[in-house]
């Protein structure tokens, strides 16, 4: 190999690693952004899932704290033992209330761990879509100070 093969080589990845940082929507492609900008939960899960009605279960373990001090990193964690496609994280509150959306491979161990910002108190919903149906588990978290812009 010489020089300039070399160099076309590292443009040609420069190029693509830019790409990804300047125009991150065109390369990872299944962002919903009817989903994410929407202020209405029930709205945010139709455009997600096809439907918002979900039976709360409890085969679904949320973790998140009875009080965050901060409200621009709250901790949260779900897991389950149900067969999941997807799960997402509703901040009910905030003014994008959906934080987070996770498809689950088949055959994996369904358990999603993140941060979420939070602006106010309120409550913090884990929504399973499994077989085609919708489960959830929520838990109101106490916010001291806001993360979301207050």
């Amino acid at each position: 190999m010489d020089r300039r093969s070399i160099l076309k080589i590292t443009g040609t990845l420069s190029a693509a690693a830019a790409a990804t940082v300047a125009f991150p929507r065109l390369v990872f492609a299944a962002y919903n952004q009817k989903a994410f900008k929407n202020p209405k939960v029930e709205d945010s899960l139709n455009e997600l899932f096809g439907g918002s009605a979900s039976t709360p279960s409890g085969d679904i373990k949320l973790k998140a704290p009875d009080i965050a001090e901060n409200g621009a990193v709250v901790p949260i964690e779900i897991s389950t033992s149900m067969k999941v496609d997807k799960i997402a994280f509703m901040v009910k509150e905030n003014p994008n209330p959906l934080a987070i959306v996770a498809d689950i491979p088949a055959g994996t161990e369904p358990m999603v761990k993140t941060r979420v910002r939070m602006g106010k108190t309120t409550q913090v919903t884990a929504v399973v879509s499994s077989d085609g149906k919708l489960y959830t588990a929520s838990k109101e978290v106490k916010v001291t100070i806001g993360g979301c812009g207050g």
